[in-house]
């Protein structure tokens, strides 16, 4: 019989990284609100603090042992609420270099490899993730976090943005795109492997 209570069980499961990751969620939330306002400075900073926490929490779970079956489902949940909902705002607005289309790459390429690996580690298959999409990832926030940087300065009438924020911009809004495109067949091919075997 077990002696463990009730409280020191939701203690153990609502750890710092778990803790960290449902604030990444409400922080989430709060970062849309401000972008439906166009308030992107604002935006911006929330968006590279909710980005930070991804890799806070999860290196206090690898350095702590404190990974939880909770902690599997809630992080990549937010991970995605995070950049599908930015890239989906972004696509409203012209400015941002992001397409209508990218966003729906974008958001695809992720729901396909949460059914994949939903399927596959059900079935007692190892599905981590993988060099690319953890590239992908980072990828991503530079592209999300360069776009409002860029529209923030654009909402400065005084302050004309530098070219060279311009160029880069759209060259990490496609490096997003490709890089995601790329994870997405390199995962699709491993699921493949997996189920032949």
């Amino acid at each position: 019989m077990s002696t463990e209570s009730p409280r020191q069980s939701f203690r153990d499961v609502m750890n710092v990284p778990n803790q960290l990751t449902s604030a990444r969620i409400v922080l989430s939330i709060v970062l849309f609100v401000f972008l439906a306002f166009e308030c992107y400075l604002t935006g911006f900073v929330l968006f590279i603090i909710a980005a930070s926490t991804d890799w806070i929490d999860g290196y206090w779970a690898r350095k702590y042992g404190q990974v939880t079956v909770l902690g599997r489902i809630l992080d990549p949940f937010a991970d995605k609420m995070v950049i599908c909902g930015s890239f989906i705002f972004l696509a409203a607005v012209p400015e941002s270099e992001v397409r209508a289309w990218m966003a729906v790459v974008i958001m695809g390429r992720e729901l396909l490899v949460t059914a994949l690996r939903g399927f596959l580690e059900e079935r007692g298959s190892d599905f981590s993730a993988s060099m690319s999409g953890k590239l992908k990832m980072v990828v991503q926030c530079l592209a999300v976090g360069f776009s409002l940087f860029y529209l923030s300065y654009l909402d400065t009438p005084d302050v004309q943005a530098h070219a060279w924020i311009a160029h880069s911009l759209v060259a990490l809004v496609w490096a997003a795109v490709g890089i995601t495109l790329y994870s997405g067949v390199e995962y699709v091919l491993a699921a493949i492997r997996l189920m032949r075997r």
